[in-house]
């Protein structure tokens, strides 16, 4: 088992809040260390709207809790009462994910106003810290990088897909290691299904930035609907090629078949890398003859046969979503190309502007 970022940044997390704790001199560091681990979240984006929920919302549980304990005193069922109206609350602010915080908040400012409003206030305080302390570690230590970690992620799910496929048909793998790479496969894909969720809720205010933005979600998207199809495809052959008759006659062709589609897809996601020209086209071969046979056979005993049409229809859909993957990298491409060309005449522009040739202020500054 290794040590992800996220482990390590929340006990660096605790760490701060502790040691800011002591600077401050605040009695006990719990309460700073909770709210720490609690803020610590897998993106900047996420990070920061947790630190606006979690204060906000904080300051309303302790403001009920200080008033609460003034009027109602601090009893069991006072306690209970403003832990049920900050729940209800934080849910119609559409802030559940600081509801924990919030409560412990409560309890904490609830228990200490017996010993004065300065002590309660200093509840509030170390709650704050832990907050602050967690949302600082998260962006200057290991900051989260969802591209890179989806990038990948998507290589692993491949490599395991393309294992698992192009021994499918063959049925050479050992059923142990093909049941543990598949749900090695299935959490991987619950990864992927994460980072495009993160994906689409960064905010980018910059127009040349939401187009950047919009590209990398429809590739993102494409990605994983190709992958899944892969998948299904390895289900579709588990699932009914082998009870199908006559399997073995057409075993050669589904595998030469698969084998093709796998290194479509590889070449792919080596284009996507940039390790192949932008201009190379690359898709996934016809398979009309394929198809053409395959309808004859299945069309003289369609009942006995039709299993193999589960598993062809797998395969074309798998290959459609290879096209469609093609098409939308050799648009993106196209697109960055442009945008890099027009950033680069806004440069010669401006230059030409100021009375300066196209690339004489690069060589001065040389």
């Amino acid at each position: 088992m290794t040590i992800g970022a996220r482990m390590l940044k929340t006990g660096l997390a605790v760490v701060l809040a502790i040691y800011v704790s002591g600077l401050f001199g605040f009695g006990t560091p719990i309460i700073a260390t909770v709210a720490a681990i609690f803020t610590i979240q897998p993106s900047i984006y996420r990070s920061w709207q947790q630190v606006h929920d979690q204060i906000q919302s904080n300051i309303i549980g302790a403001a009920f809790a200080l008033g609460a304990a003034q009027w109602l005193g601090v009893t069991p069922i006072s306690v209970g009462i403003v832990c049920i109206a900050v729940i209800l609350l934080n849910i119609r602010l559409k802030t559940t994910s600081a509801i924990g915080l919030t409560l412990v908040t409560v309890v904490a400012v609830m228990e200490a106003h017996a010993e004065g409003w300065r002590f309660a206030l200093e509840r509030f305080a170390m709650v704050l810290t832990g907050i602050i302390s967690a949302f600082l570690v998260n962006v200057l230590v290991l900051p989260p990088r969802p591209k890179q970690q989806f990038r990948e992620q998507v290589h692993e799910a491949y490599n395991i897909l393309s294992l698992l496929l192009r021994t499918a048909v063959s049925n050479e793998i050992r059923e142990r290691v093909f049941k543990e790479e598949h749900e090695r496969l299935e959490q991987i894909f619950r990864r992927l299904d994460e980072q495009y969720t993160l994906f689409k809720e960064d905010r980018v205010f910059r127009p040349a930035g939401r187009r950047k933005r919009a590209r990398q979600l429809l590739l993102s998207r494409q990605m994983i609907r190709t992958l899944r199809h892969g998948s299904q495809l390895l289900d579709a052959v588990e699932e009914h090629f082998y009870s199908s008759p006559d399997a073995a006659e057409w075993a050669e062709r589904f595998d030469r078949r698969i084998e093709a589609l796998t290194k479509c897809h590889e070449q792919l996601l080596l284009k996507w890398e940039g390790k192949i020209k932008p201009v190379a086209v690359i898709r996934p071969e016809p398979a009309d003859d394929l198809a053409k046979d395959l309808s004859a056979y299945i069309g003289k005993q369609p009942v006995e046969r039709r299993r193999l049409l589960f598993v062809a229809s797998a395969m074309f859909e798998y290959a459609y979503h290879l096209d469609r993957l093609g098409k939308l990298l050799d648009r993106i491409m196209r697109d960055q190309s442009a945008d890099e060309g027009a950033e680069e005449g806004a440069d010669e522009a401006a230059e030409e502007a100021m009375g300066e040739k196209p690339g004489q202020r690069d060589a001065r500054d040389r």
